[in-house]
């Protein structure tokens, strides 16, 4: 499981990052669409660590906090 972070785009459409992989980025046109390109662009970045003997990260340690600063 990965936590995605979604971003609406001042021209439209929702950018979507994974914290845990640092440069797994995508975009959609709406929610659904985005969340559908972010589960791809996280298999293929998986897909490529694993293909790197590299260590597969997760989410499920993570703690999520929002904060609002005045």
């Amino acid at each position: 499981m990965y936590r995605i972070i979604l971003t609406p785009e001042p021209d439209g459409g929702f950018t979507a990052t994974v914290p845990s992989l640092p440069g797994c980025i995508t975009w959609g046109e709406n929610i659904e669409e985005t969340k559908a390109m972010a589960r791809e662009a996280i298999s293929l970045y998986l897909e490529d660590m694993v293909t790197n003997g590299e260590e597969i990260p997760d989410d499920k340690n993570s703690l999520e906090i929002s904060l609002i600063v005045a």
